[in-house]
């Protein structure tokens, strides 16, 4: 299989396969509130697609979807002097009295509403004659915001006839970057530097997929070089778009990797080196069903390795990092990057404690660990672990055979995975 092929068959593994489930909730819900603000139960006028789903650049697995609901402007009166949380609370018994089983609350901004799998935030908003749009604020006794996402999915329309539809292909495949490293970025901003680096270059104008293992190499050297700052204007609209986490040392090291995955061009290994980038759905093969994928798991004593994505949605919007601090009766603690960076054989019979050293998930989530023990001496044994298991702050393991240890942890919130952190552990 070409490399046209391989990023042909991953940008198909990664499209949103739950679109008609998607289009139903949001046509349900513009439902309810055309009917409580306008006597209608259109399940199409009044309202807007916005976010990554809107400007199509969403992926499988998205689980945090937006919608404006336009307000008819003569109930700008009613809502102009402190009407915001007035509002969203209007807004979210409508949407209860369609949904009165699902979660929902009002979110300072939006309304959440809380399916399954995903989650709609619903933004009340009054068009203005620019086509802008004023929105809410409950923060501080309450104001009104503007923004201008018909700008920002403008801007992403025209470029798909200028750079040749790479705009959005290359947004989709950042996102599935920052899902497999835990890179806390929006999805705004993603698109919005996805944006930035095709303007800023003809070289993929008129290429398609046989340069998308060049496209991903430029595109990571980009943002590794850019420079570190708080906000981004938002393409289209230049409103400021907030920086979570800092991304340029992913982004190198993503760099780092793209030029060894060009290198095993035509090779056997050529799969496995993209796989270190984008993920398991970077195959040559067309995505699996859970099914076949656990049938063929189970039927391997030793693979008991469980992945993240079989059981959640994994949609990385926060920074998490954990870090490892090594101990031993009668000798001094160290954390394991000093053993690393100094070179120091990590023997056995040490105890390593793992804990989450910071974490920007706001509060009510649950915390997930996955320890996977790789090598011979881990098959031997029959001791290669790798299932995923709710735990605390911390957790405390052992040196006790050689090879290469995995230690991950991931943040659930909402029932979706919203931010992971990765130690390497090698034994010897």
């Amino acid at each position: 299989m070409s490399i046209a092929d391989k990023f042909k068959q991953f940008l198909s593994n990664i499209k949103v396969d739950n679109d008609e489930q998607i289009e139903l909730r949001y046509g349900e819900i513009t439902s309810a509130l055309n009917k409580e603000f306008r006597d209608s139960e259109s399940k199409t006028s009044n309202n807007l697609q916005v976010g990554s789903y809107g400007r199509w650049t969403a992926i499988k697995g998205v689980s945090d979807l937006d919608m404006l609901y336009i307000v008819p402007a003569l109930q700008w009166d009613k809502y102009k002097d402190g009407g915001q949380s007035a509002l969203l609370e209007r807004t979210k018994a409508a949407i209860k009295s369609r949904y009165p089983r699902t979660e929902m609350y009002v979110d300072r901004l939006v309304v959440r509403v809380l399916y399954k799998n995903f989650h709609v935030e619903v933004q009340p908003v009054f068009e203005l004659n620019d086509k802008s749009f004023k929105y809410p604020d409950t923060y501080r006794g309450g104001s009104w915001k503007i923004t201008k996402p018909r700008e920002e999915i403008s801007a992403m329309t025209e470029f798909i006839t200028e750079k040749n539809k790479n705009l959005r292909r290359l947004c989709k495949m950042a996102r599935a970057w920052k899902n497999k490293h835990g890179v806390g970025m929006g999805g705004l901003l993603i698109d919005t530097l996805a944006h930035n680096f095709l303007r800023d270059t003809n070289d993929y104008d008129n290429k398609s997929y046989l340069y998308y293992d060049w496209m991903s190499r430029d595109f990571f050297k980009y943002l590794s070089e850019l420079p570190r700052q708080d906000y981004f204007a938002a393409l289209g609209s230049g409103q400021r778009v907030r920086v979570k986490s800092y991304f340029q040392k992913p982004a190198k090291k993503a760099y780092e990797l793209a030029l060894d995955a060009i290198e095993a061009a035509g090779q056997d290994n050529e799969t496995t080196k993209w796989q270190k980038i984008y993920g398991r759905e970077f195959s040559d093969t067309v995505a699996k069903s859970q099914a076949s994928i656990a049938l063929e798991r189970y039927q391997d004593f030793d693979s008991r390795e469980q992945f993240i994505e079989d059981n959640w949605p994994v949609d990385i919007r926060y920074s998490l990092n954990i870090d490892c601090e090594v101990s031993q009766n009668g000798f001094r603690d160290y954390l394991l990057r000093d053993f690393l960076r100094r070179r120091l054989p990590l023997n056995r019979d040490k105890k390593l404690r793992f804990y989450i050293d910071s974490c920007d998930v706001p509060d009510n989530y649950t915390i997930l660990w996955k320890v996977l023990n790789r090598g011979v001496e881990a098959r031997r044994r029959k001791c290669t672990r790798g299932t995923i298991d709710k735990g605390d702050t911390e957790i405390v393991e052992t040196t006790n055979f050689h090879g290469d240890h995995i230690v991950e942890c991931y943040i659930e919130k909402e029932g979706v995975i919203v931010a992971k952190s990765r130690i390497h552990v090698p034994i010897e």
